[in-house]
């Protein structure tokens, strides 16, 4: 399949990494192609694209990913648009395994999974990768989902690992105007809503660095956040395990609350606290509440951990999981 290709690199604030994403994408198998970096006109990363001959696009103080690419859009011309972003290692052959896709007129946009690259990561960042791709306890991410088959029709895309048809980007008007994250979420229902399908490819890795602890749970709060405000635009955006997550703080804050009201009111043998015959401690709701959180952490590790074993993680080794 031919037809000429735009990629698309939202950048702030990290030049170094921009660097070798744009060397990945300047290493591509197919040659009809050109690579686009939009971000603040004083930004460092103008400074390396400028360096490597690829173009920079200023995002006019864009605020958000969302309006920097559409911008970005608005300024390029291509029959298919890629979107990654400035934190990955691009595999050599990442564009010419997508765009042959679109020689089947119902694919309107495709995508592949993302990991992190077991040889450029630290520990913490194979942990971390291992748990974004766990089957369980996800709240319906899509980091590293693999499909079944070649192609499988799928709701949605990674941001960092997409590509469309112009045309029906186009239609639909491109990203949500002031979106403050989940924009990929966001337009690919637009796009599923206008009748169009999108799939992702199994074989189509792209390497994506994770965020250290920290950032990762600055990112876990915002994902939240932008998911709510997602679900409150589109609300078929709403899935059962997003009610979950939102139960969950109450259910453990209540699970430690009748933990210790069960021992203050003798449900737990002392000092001989390992002793749970029931001659020592009668069944009753202090033995239950005692009982119950220690029983429910297990449970929930022993799910977890089932659930990042049977992920699609590389990363994946007795350490990490």
């Amino acid at each position: 399949m031919g037809g000429s290709v735009c990629v698309i690199i939202p950048s702030v604030g990290n030049s170094t990494e921009l660097g070798i994403a744009i060397d990945g994408l300047l290493a591509q198998t197919y040659s009809d192609m050109s690579i686009v970096v939009v971000g603040p006109e004083s930004d460092p990363g103008k400074d390396i694209a400028d360096s490597k001959g690829v173009r920079f696009i200023d995002d006019r103080g864009s605020k958000t990913r969302a309006d920097a690419c559409n911008i970005a859009l608005e300024q390029t011309e291509s029959e298919f648009v890629f979107f990654t972003d400035d934190d990955v290692i691009v595999p050599s052959n990442w564009v010419a395994n997508l765009v042959r896709w679109f020689e089947r007129e119902d694919v309107s946009g495709v995508g592949g999974p993302n990991f992190a690259p077991p040889e450029e990561s630290t520990l913490w960042q194979r942990v971390i990768d291992v748990t974004f791709c766990s089957t369980i306890f996800t709240a319906g991410t899509n980091y590293g989902k693999v499909g079944g088959s070649d192609l499988d029709e799928v709701n949605q895309l990674p941001g960092v690992n997409s590509a469309y048809r112009r045309s029906v980007l186009n239609e639909i008007g491109g990203f949500d105007e002031g979106a403050i994250g989940a924009e990929d979420v966001l337009l690919d229902y637009r796009i599923r809503e206008a009748g169009h399908k999108i799939w992702t490819d199994r074989t189509a890795v792209m390497w994506h660095r994770r965020r250290d602890l920290s950032r990762v749970r600055k990112q876990i709060g915002n994902y939240g956040l932008v998911r709510t405000l997602a679900s409150k635009k589109y609300p078929e955006l709403h899935e059962f395990t997003h009610t979950l997550v939102a139960l969950f703080p109450p259910l453990v804050i209540g699970a430690f609350a009748f933990f210790f009201w069960g021992l203050a009111n003798g449900g737990i043998a002392w000092p001989e606290f390992w002793d749970i015959r029931l001659s020592s401690v009668p069944m009753g709701l202090p033995r239950t509440g005692v009982h119950l959180l220690p029983s429910l952490a297990v449970l929930y590790n022993l799910i977890a951990w089932y659930g990042s074993f049977k992920g699609a993680s590389p990363n994946r080794d007795f350490l990490t999981v």
